[in-house]
């Protein structure tokens, strides 16, 4: 759809990328035709968009866009008509957070800033904004080449992280020991990418490696209004055992001492003011390293994998409304305090064909149960997990707290079976 064909008249709201998720939410809060999405030409057509987005009643349309040209998002203030009507700009994807920021700047609605947005969206300048600021974090050096991870592992026993600075979903994400051979792992980190999700002219990627710490990871997940915390969140986390940290549970609240998640809250706050974030939603990851928080990466957007769903279910609120508001403008309702747990349990298997899915309407009926969805059906090959799009599905629990919505997700889940044959 070219801008001159679009009917604005309508629109109060921008999306940035095709985000189900979001649009799903946006579809029970905003009427007919008020939502514009902005998208890639490319991937629009890698993700069928068009037809994607034409199940949402909100959506006014589709337009093609160079939402992904981080280095010169201003320039879209050139190409997209701003609506007379605008009260809102919103990211749907981690690749759309530049773009939506630099859009509510230039139209002059809230938004987080498009210099924090592009520091959220590039690990090393994230790295370089937190340690100018005295924030907790890893030793870590831009990679090059192979040679580099011997050279910086080597001070601290072989043991280091590497990983793209600008990608999404742990994609290429390695915890090293001594053993891993450098060039494999450059080139298992060169290859991953996501074509479907990024177009080939965005950003060139670019690479970190990192000192490996060690203790419980955690998401903060808030609300900023005015550079201001308005609302927070700590949601513990559960990472899959090995080389490859990928997020197979969540728990919201996570269990922790007040005064530790106050900690976690406090060094996001200074993360906010570092980066000098405005208005929306971050998702800041942190590892308890020494007792003490540590920046693992932090999102300008809603927390993926069903976090805000969480929230919901443990704070009786809608973030996907409260988040809204703040961009909106206006002040949140959603108030601290969760009455009760929800957990998130992801599935797992591979590497092989699925041939059947048993125990899925058992897994249905465990007390707790809020959601219990599987993503592949018999045929499907399945790898071993090495991002979080590989992972099979999810199970949702609530609880009276953390422990009882958390062992309620993990026996369901444990009831569902991925029966598999080996790989044609």
């Amino acid at each position: 759809m070219t801008p001159s064909a679009l009917d604005l008249s309508k629109v109060t709201h921008v999306v940035v990328g095709i985000g189900m998720a979001l649009l799903t939410d946006l579809d029970r809060l905003l009427p007919e035709g008020s939502v514009l999405v902005l998208d890639e030409a490319e991937t629009v057509e890698a993700r069928q968009g068009k037809e994607r987005v034409s199940r949402f009643a909100c959506v006014a349309g589709l337009l093609e866009a160079p939402t992904q040209d981080e280095a010169n998002a201003e320039r879209l203030l050139e190409t997209v008509p701003r609506p007379e009507g605008i009260r809102a700009v919103l990211p749907a994807l981690e690749y759309g957070v530049v773009a939506a920021a630099a859009l509510a700047a230039g139209w002059g609605v809230p938004g987080a800033g498009t210099g924090a947005a592009r520091a959220l969206r590039d690990k090393a300048v994230l790295r370089e904004t937190a340690g100018a600021h005295g924030i907790d974090q890893p030793r870590w050096e831009i990679l090059e080449g192979p040679e580099g991870i011997d050279a910086f592992r080597s001070a601290f026993g072989g043991r280091c992280v590497v990983k793209p600075a600008n990608r999404q979903a742990s994609l290429g994400v390695r915890l090293l020991d001594a053993g891993p051979e450098a060039p494999e792992v450059w080139a298992d980190l060169t290859a991953a990418d996501e074509r479907t999700q990024r177009a080939r002219y965005a950003l060139p990627p670019k690479y970190l490696v990192e000192q490996r710490l060690e203790g419980p990871e955690f998401s903060v997940e808030a609300l900023v209004s005015d550079g201001a915390i308005v609302f927070a969140n700590v949601t513990g986390k559960n990472v899959l055992h090995g080389d490859r940290p990928v997020e197979l549970g969540h728990v919201v609240p996570a269990p922790l001492s007040p005064d530790l998640a106050e900690a976690l809250v406090d060094a996001t706050r200074r993360l906010m003011d570092a980066t000098g974030f405005t208005a929306g939603m971050v998702h800041a990851e942190w590892i308890l390293h020494g007792g003490r928080p540590h920046l693992v990466e932090c999102a300008g957007r809603l927390p993926g994998d069903r976090i805000h769903h969480l929230i919901n279910l443990s704070h009786s609120c809608d973030l996907t409304a409260e988040y809204l508001r703040v961009l909106e403008g206006r002040a949140p309702t959603v108030q601290s305090g969760a009455p009760r747990a929800a957990a998130i349990r992801f599935l797992t298997a591979g590497p092989g064909t699925v041939s059947a899915v048993d125990g899925v309407d058992e897994a249905r009926r465990v007390p707790g149960v809020d959601e219990c969805q599987v993503y592949v059906e018999p045929g499907a090959e399945v790898r071993e997990v090495a991002s979080s799009w590989d992972r099979l599905g999810h199970v949702v629990a609530v609880g009276a707290d953390a422990g009882e919505a958390a062992s309620r997700a993990e026996d369901a889940a444990s009831r569902i079976r991925f029966v598999l044959g080996t790989s044609a």
